[in-house]
């Protein structure tokens, strides 16, 4: 009777044991991967979580460790901003209209769970935000015209060492001393100040607002011709490349494998085209060089089909994901396995869309 006992106390002290590894395991190495929506939650499971997750060393580890694609922003011209989920249950923004800004605005760029706007009224001045903590910094005046629809996109990667969030804004604008010649505007965080870049590109056409994607340390744009214009921050260096996907108006630049993508649907199929060699463009003629590799192809459902009367749109291709829009659905292709699901319904058709990750980031 007595060794039961002893037994039942072990077995209840190795439980007890189990319980505080697997609590202590989940704190250490498991809740700063979980997007801001499910944390937020999370906090009420104990005071010890909760004084955890509302740390800024556990919201330094979260950037760093969760930046999967988490929603969209859509956004109508003049319209107040709504933000679509795609996971509600565990991803989303206290505030989609952004109403916590002390002016109405408009989203122009996001990277990393940090959104960038610009005010609605004539002052047109730029503000940093964080829309899950409603952080937010107002920008200094740059020093040019960036215009009412900017070509601007925010870079913001989160570093191990810095705790503090470093970022830039690189703005692509028409040039007042030059015809046809595109200027390049950068804020740093770091400076808290704009530098115009000693860089002019001559001959290219208009820049497709909100199509700008940066990967590495360069950032792409679409322009109204078909071609792309590149300007590597490092270098200080910008470049046309000619030829999206198939010539396709429509595509969407984005990031696969670290290198920059197109991603466009046609004749019942989305193909992914990587860039393999980013100056086979400024090769000899007769070259044999090719500028894009068609690494995905994946057919494309009768539901996403048939859910329009016009050829699909893509919404956002990054890393193994592509968001496509279809009438007023999204669906998911998943580029690993092929497969396509439905989402989620958008507001309505016809607006721009800014993906977002559900970061904890402080500003």
């Amino acid at each position: 009777m007595e060794r039961g006992r002893n037994l039942s106390k072990l077995l209840a002290a190795s439980n007890h044991k189990m319980h505080m590894d697997l609590n202590l395991i989940i704190k250490e190495h498991a809740l700063h991967f979980l997007p801001a929506k499910s944390l937020f939650k999370f906090r009420g499971v104990c005071r010890d979580w909760k004084l955890m997750i509302s740390t800024p060393f556990f919201a330094h580890n979260q950037s760093l460790s969760f930046s999967s694609v988490s929603g969209m922003f859509f956004q109508s011209p003049g319209d107040s901003p709504t933000f679509v989920s795609l996971a509600p249950e565990s991803c989303g923004v206290p505030d989609p209209a952004l109403k916590f800004l002390p002016v109405p605005v408009h989203i122009v760029s996001s990277s990393n769970g940090l959104l960038c706007c610009q005010d609605q009224t004539a002052d047109r001045d730029y503000y940093i935000c964080n829309p899950v903590t409603m952080q937010w910094k107002k920008l200094p005046k740059p020093s040019m015209e960036h215009g009412s629809k900017p070509a601007a996109v925010l870079i913001f990667k989160p570093s191990r060492l810095n705790f503090v969030a470093e970022y830039k804004l690189i703005c692509a604008f028409r040039s007042i001393d030059f015809d046809d010649a595109i200027e390049f505007e950068i804020y740093s965080s770091k400076e808290d100040s704009w530098k115009v870049s000693g860089e002019i590109h001559f001959g290219v056409v208009k820049l497709i607002p909100k199509s700008g994607v940066s990967v590495n340390d360069a950032v792409y744009w679409q322009s109204s011709n078909g071609s792309i214009l590149a300007f590597d921050t490092t270098k200080d260096r910008s470049q046309v490349i000619h030829g999206c996907y198939s010539g396709n108006s429509n595509a969407t630049l984005g990031e696969f494998n670290g290198k920059l993508c197109s991603a466009s649907c046609s004749r019942r199929m989305l193909t992914v085209s990587v860039i393999s060699n980013i100056y086979s463009n400024t090769m000899q003629m007769n070259s044999m060089a090719k500028l894009w590799d068609d690494k995905i192809r994946i057919p494309l459902s009768n539901e996403v089909l048939e859910a329009s009367s016009y050829d699909p749109s893509v919404l956002y291709a990054g890393s193994e994901t592509v968001l496509v829009f279809s009438g007023l659905n999204i669906y998911l292709c998943d580029i690993k396995t092929k497969e396509t699901r439905f989402l989620v319904k958008a507001p309505r058709a016809g607006q721009k869309v800014v993906p977002y990750v559900n970061s904890l980031v402080a500003l």
